[in-house]
């Protein structure tokens, strides 16, 4: 179909509304950001709901909207109508907010017919375009056959790996205060926090309203966080706006996956991760105990935190912090008693591990009491 590729407007809808081959997708959804629910009862004649939140995610995961198997989306498919042969046009309520989410599933699953509506219902309705009230309609079972593409998708055990690969870039898609921490994330008890060497570019920021961008007015945002020959992995929440991301990166050309879990599922699981001391790296062990010295006197000094972060990244003095503040003096001891030991330190380790201790206390000054009877006990119980 001429002018089919990615992306439609609603006026090359409407001029091939009635195409044999033509099959229309509403997968509209809440935002998880806002309490607003989309009670929205129009659609776009002869559409068919596309439910991602169901039909087209993994319910028994541990994560929202987590990929479905290649069988679950085949058959979710064909009993949507979809065959072989489909052009597929999917919009959402809000304009460009779960539709590329469909969008990237059909690509990852092997269909390539795929268009996002740009600007989605509201685009639709303000051309002046006709809707109809939302129905259910018994709908002949398509021949769709699913092939995944693993190219697609980046899960969490590659995820180490690729944020210190420069040949990769990660882009989180949540707003800047989600990715600097200074909101919450809106889902109860997940951390806030950031994937290492990750940048931001919230997906609002490609938008104008409810469309997208043009592309002269994309390329420069894509531009100053990578580089063309980078592949991009895009994260967000949950997998929803990361696919917004990738929609528009596909329109310029850039080689790019969506990390399905996305923040949801890497800071569950790295939190999870910190609750076992024989987990640790050598770097969060280093932290957690520079950290216990540095509380002992009931107060870690700027200069205290300044030698700490002189020592381990950023990010992982935060993830400690928030784990040594979980536990008490007991725990803390037998903490850093297993973390040792599961390093395997031999006495010349030890004796660079006091010396770090020293110099962090020594660098407000000098160390006070608490500190001396707190690195006094580490060295009895530790050499």
């Amino acid at each position: 179909m001429k002018g089919f590729d990615n992306i439609v407007s609603a006026q090359w809808l409407k001029d091939n509304f009635n195409h044999p081959k033509l099959i229309i997708l509403d997968a509209s959804i809440n935002k998880v950001t806002s309490n607003a629910s989309n009670n929205n009862q129009s659609q776009i004649p002869n559409s068919r709901f596309f439910d991602i939140k169901n039909n087209f995610s993994n319910t028994t995961a541990k994560f929202p909207n987590t990929i479905p198997s290649e069988i679950q989306f085949e058959q979710s498919a064909q009993q949507l109508g979809i065959n072989k042969d489909s052009y597929i046009v999917v919009y959402d309520a809000l304009g460009i907010y779960s539709s590329p989410r469909a969008w990237w599933l059909f690509k990852t699953f092997g269909h390539d017919n795929v268009a996002v509506l740009d600007g989605g219902l509201p685009e639709w309705t303000a051309k002046g375009f006709k809707t109809v009230h939302k129905t259910e309609k018994e709908i002949l079972k398509g021949n769709f056959i699913a092939k995944y593409n693993p190219s697609h998708v980046i899960y969490y055990e590659n995820l180490e790996a690729i944020s210190n690969n420069e040949n990769f870039k990660i882009i989180d898609a949540r707003s800047s205060d989600r990715f600097t921490c200074k909101v919450a994330e809106p889902r109860a008890g997940l951390p806030s926090g950031t994937i290492p060497n990750s940048v931001n570019l919230p997906h609002d920021t490609i938008l104008e309203q409810h469309k997208l961008k043009p592309i002269e007015a994309l390329q420069p945002l894509f531009q100053d966080l990578a580089n063309p020959n980078q592949h991009l992995v895009f994260s967000c929440g949950s997998g929803i706006t990361a696919s917004v991301l990738s929609l528009a990166a596909t329109i310029l050309g850039y080689k790019n996956s969506v990390y399905d879990g996305s923040w949801t599922e890497y800071a569950t699981l790295k939190k999870a991760i910190m609750k076992e001391p024989n987990t640790w790296s050598k770097d969060e062990l280093l932290a957690y105990i520079l950290i216990f010295i540095a509380h002992s006197d009931l107060d870690e000094s700027k200069k205290e935190k300044k030698y700490i972060l002189s020592r381990v990244d950023s990010k992982v003095y935060k993830r400690v912090h928030e784990r040594f503040e979980e536990d008490n003096d007991y725990q803390s001891i037998q903490n850093i008693i297993e973390g040792v030991k599961t390093h395997d330190y031999y006495r010349n380790d030890l004796a660079d591990l006091f010396a770090d201790i020293k110099l962090m206390a020594f660098a407000d000054g000098g160390m006070d009491q608490m500190e001396k009877v707190a690195y006094n006990l580490l060295k009895k119980i530790l050499m």
